[in-house]
């Protein structure tokens, strides 16, 4: 079984955006990069990836660094080390890891600077043929 360690060695962000003004409608690009994967013994790689969100205004700028440490048995090591050798995409595990904590860092942070959070907000689906839109009234009351 694969274990991913994360460690964040680097945070950084700026507002643009003057705080006294109200802030635009914005769209927000979060882009989470994995820069190597290192060998660092048999049964452990090590990781670094970067986190850029960027804001459409530019109203501000974040960026996290960090490291992912994976340990696993030697054949999950060799098959993950081979695949990002071969440019095949990281394991499904190794990703959502890496993105559960620097969403949650990306969140605080946004906090602090007083912009949107970098995730997205949910959605509640319109009923489309409710049967109060073709005139037939519910009543769930009897």
């Amino acid at each position: 079984m694969i274990r991913v360690s994360i460690a964040i060695t680097n945070i950084s962000g700026e507002r643009f955006w003057d705080i006294s003004k109200p802030l635009p409608l914005v769209q927000i690009n979060t882009n989470l990069n994995l820069v190597d994967v290192e060998r660092k013994a048999e049964d452990t790689l090590e990781v670094p990836f970067v986190l850029t969100v960027s804001y459409s205004p530019p109203i501000a700028q974040m960026n996290l660094k960090g490291r992912a440490h994976v340990t696993g048995s030697k054949d999950e090591i060799d098959r993950i080390y081979l695949d990002y050798k071969e440019k095949r995409p990281p394991p499904a595990i190794l990703v959502q890891s890496i993105s559960n904590v620097v969403l949650v860092e990306s969140v605080i942070l946004s906090r602090t600077l007083n912009v949107p959070p970098p995730i997205p907000l949910p959605q509640i689906p319109q009923a489309k043929d409710s049967p109060e839109k073709k005139g037939v009234k519910m009543d769930y009351t009897t």
